[in-house]
């Protein structure tokens, strides 16, 4: 078999929101290959793409690639809360492939090559400190990828770490399914958040699009749970629950999405020499709801600016400086959103009963702070002092 050798200063191991950030910002003469596994960016569509306005406006995401969401319902079984939102608070549903396309055209004139439909096989370190990484397109016979600097944002795989042995994919993970129908008369600016029976372990949701359809989505913790989404999904739509949320669908789905998201407790450890993680690699989304396209693209932003300068200067400085910003940002906000993560993978559809009637007393800033994975000092006290008490009785009764 035949191998063709190329060369880059950093080889970009995946083309999601965080690999395709990181392209978007680092420095234009810096030469860069992005490894994609499917035929086109942003398909298949593997997010429910739920955030927020505001880190939609900020990060310059044009206004055609998302809708607005200004009311929140959250319901289980039997209880319901409602959330007007305001400016401030509001959520956005991106158009997924729509945003992804726009950030790789980002660095569509600097000195990068994308390869589509191209699968990263392994890598290795030879004498000059230099990685070898062996890939396979669907086209062309294996092909070798000499860089200095590799990026592994290849999502749960962890593909560049495991082939280094510098970590594993994660044991617990969330996956999900989306049904997309056309949205017909159903509210364009309502969400709607679900749990108890319909999707214990886990939650589900119905979601406006900015291309007038409706996603409807089930995401399961396993291995805390055996049922499979697929499965839950099939019983949902089969229900009477969706007309209980005020929700009409008909036929067919147009689009059936799924997804696959870590849900371990936040690694702080990013950079190992010259290999470094970003994106779900790094374990970003927010251990509350999955959310964190947005938390994707500025982290791997500031990861493509700290990596221009420590290549400019020859200094593994700027890295450690991505690796602290990024522990500040999220290690104690993700440790209790994991504590609340590990905690409502248990409950049962009562226990959602109660949780849901205690959510219509909470403010709509305290609920987008519960969603952002964002907590103030008396929230933080509360659940940490839930923990130690735990930890106290369970030393007591063993």
């Amino acid at each position: 078999m035949s191998e063709t050798m190329l060369s880059c200063d950093v080889l970009i191991v995946g083309g999601g929101p965080a690999g395709l950030s990181v392209a978007a910002t680092l420095d234009d003469d810096i030469s860069t290959i992005i490894l994609h596994q499917d035929k086109e960016i942003g398909k298949p569509v593997r997010s429910s793409g739920g955030t927020f306005l505001s880190d939609v406006e900020r990060l310059g995401i044009p206004r055609h690639l998302y809708q607005e969401v200004d009311t929140v319902d959250f319901y289980s079984d039997n209880e319901r809360a409602h959330f007007p939102l305001e400016e401030n608070n509001k959520l956005a549903v991106l158009d997924v492939t729509g945003t992804y396309k726009w950030i790789a055209e980002r660095s569509k004139n600097k000195n990068r090559k994308l390869f589509l439909s191209s699968k990263f096989l392994s890598t290795y370190v030879n004498d000059e400190k230099e990685y070898i990484s062996t890939i396979r397109s669907r086209t062309t016979d294996a092909t070798k990828i000499k860089s200095k600097y590799i990026i592994d944002a290849s999502g749960v795989q962890c593909a560049v770490l495991e082939s280094l042995s510098l970590a594993k994919k994660p044991s617990r993970v969330g996956i999900g399914i989306e049904l997309e129908y056309p949205i017909s008369e159903n509210d364009a600016g309502r969400g709607i958040l679900f749990v108890g029976n319909c999707a214990l372990a886990g939650y589900g949701w119905v979601f406006p699009t900015p291309d007038h359809m409706l996603r409807i989505g089930i995401g399961v913790i396993q291995p805390d749970t055996d049922i499979s989404p697929r499965e839950l999904m099939e019983k949902f739509i089969k229900s009477p629950e969706l007309s209980r949320f005020g929700i009409k669908v008909e036929g067919e789905p147009v689009c059936v999405n799924a997804g696959i998201i870590p849900s371990v407790q936040y690694d702080p450890k990013l950079v190992f020499g010259n290999v470094i993680r970003v994106g779900d690699s790094a374990n970003f989304a927010t251990p509350t709801v999955g959310e964190g396209i947005r938390i994707c693209m500025d982290l791997g932003e500031l990861l493509g600016k700290e990596l221009s300068r420590s290549i400019k200067s020859n200094s593994a400085s700027p890295l450690r400086r991505y690796e602290k910003t990024c522990r500040k940002m999220l290690s104690k906000n993700y440790w209790l959103g994991f504590q609340i993560n590990k905690r409502i993978s248990r409950y049962k559809a009562p226990d959602w009963d109660r949780n849901v009637r205690r959510l219509r007393h909470v403010e709509q800033d305290q609920f987008a702070s519960l969603v952002r994975c964002e907590f103030s000092p008396g929230i933080s006290f509360a659940i940490i002092w839930k923990v130690i008490r735990r930890k106290i009785a369970s030393r007591f009764a063993s």
